[in-house]
């Protein structure tokens, strides 16, 4: 069963006010509250547990080395990797991005080589890719979209070359919801003899994912958007692939052996991990994954899209409303404006309110750029939501609306 007051109560922050009105808190695209399990998790390991990990023969940090290969092993069966082997660990999605960027341009990529992302990259998944151009004299090709924020499938077909040698897309569009088609994608590039990687900040915390399935070449995501702490990430790769990639930093952990002469490089996944692990973020991200696990992603996905189409509809009833990004398959997020109010106004005057919306250009610019528009205030559901919450956010939006 899916008790919303429950899993609310599993939430501490949610019972506190901001200038004395309760919480609203839909700047979920941008970071998730971490559920009380997740914090315990934390704090437990640290007072019990904590030692540096994979490197002594002591009993703190074998128990340690058990809790951060453990935390590797959930996060490989969250997302139905064939191995840990696959699974690296990162600080969040874009050094995941910023890892395969350098050592896929380094290893496997030549001057007029080509690179397809799509119209709606979240910077994270844009810059790196211009960093390296720079170097290696890449170019990039980009995915366009309708005016409803798809991605047209046709015009990506038309993008393929003998030079491509990587598509980059994301799962999820952080601004405009829009679930894009990535099975399709992958088969498309396949059929090209071209790997993917799909970034999945926005589509790990709200839907089941396996990379299997999709048959992703390499998967990305962050801790923090799926209620687990900040600062560690993910980046899944198959193994063939990984096997080709070079280090991406030097340092402890990532070697075999080293002298002055020579060094030679540990085994999966460890190769691409130099330095101490933040072996407890690992610990928080595992508690994580089994939080929601518990839940269930397909519940946790309908909930989601229940509360969606209903601030959808509420939404569309505020005069001077314009939404942005309504796609037939679409997550829960909705970027909009209303009237002329700027959307830096209209998301500080609800501040005011106790609701918290996260304005600008939501680090896609190259998107604004598309839609024709500097920003938008952003609203962003979670499983922890409420329609209650919804109606609170709307009858703000009147009251500001009303001021201006």
């Amino acid at each position: 069963m899916y008790d919303i007051n429950q899993i609310r109560a599993d939430f501490p922050i949610l019972e506190r006010t901001v200038y004395g009105k309760p919480l609203v808190y839909l700047d979920n695209g941008a970071t998730t509250q971490k559920p009380r399990c997740v914090v315990e998790a934390i704090t437990n390991e640290y007072y019990n547990t904590n030692a540096n990990v994979h490197r002594g023969v002591h009993f703190l940090s074998q128990q340690a080395t058990e809790l951060h290969e453990a935390s590797r092993e959930t996060v490989r069966k969250f997302i139905n990797a064939r191995s840990t082997a696959e699974i690296v660990f990162t600080r969040g999605t874009t050094e995941s991005i910023n890892l395969l960027a350098t050592t896929f341009c380094q290893s496997l990529m030549e001057e007029d080589d080509e690179v397809i992302i799509s119209v709606m990259e979240h910077h994270s998944n844009i810059v790196p890719w211009q960093l390296q151009a720079r170097l290696w004299g890449i170019t990039l090709r980009v995915i366009p979209m309708n005016d409803r924020g798809e991605l047209l499938l046709d015009e990506y077909e038309k993008l393929f070359s003998p030079r491509t040698k990587l598509v980059c897309v994301t799962h999820v569009s952080n601004v405009l919801g829009t679930v894009n088609p990535v099975k399709q994608m992958i088969a498309t590039a396949h059929a090209h003899g071209v790997p993917v990687l799909v970034d999945g900040a926005q589509s790990i915390p709200h839907m089941r994912v396996d990379v299997r399935e999709l048959d992703a070449d390499f998967y990305v995501f962050s801790g923090h958007k799926v209620y687990g702490p900040t600062g560690v990430g993910v980046l899944y790769g198959k193994e063939n692939w990984l096997d080709r990639l070079p280090p991406y930093q030097g340092g402890g952990e990532m070697i075999q052996h080293v002298s002055f002469e020579k060094t030679t490089f540990n085994e999966l996944p460890f190769k691409f991990e130099a330095g101490t692990p933040d072996y407890i973020g690992t610990t928080g991200l595992a508690r994580a994954l089994d939080y929601v696990s518990a839940l269930g992603m397909d519940n946790i996905a309908a909930y989601e899209h229940e509360l969606t189409t209903y601030a959808t509809r509420r939404l569309k009833e505020i005069p001077g409303m314009r939404l942005f990004g309504e796609s037939e398959q679409k997550g829960s997020v909705i970027s909009f404006l209303v009237g002329q109010i700027h959307p830096f106004d209209l998301g500080t005057l609800l501040d005011r309110l106790g609701i918290a919306v996260r304005t600008g250009h939501h680090c896609a610019q190259p998107l604004m750029t598309r839609l024709g528009i500097e920003g938008t205030v952003r609203a962003s559901f979670g499983l922890y939501n409420t329609k209650e919450e919804i109606d609170v956010l709307v009858a703000g939006i009147e009251r500001v609306r009303k001021m201006f």
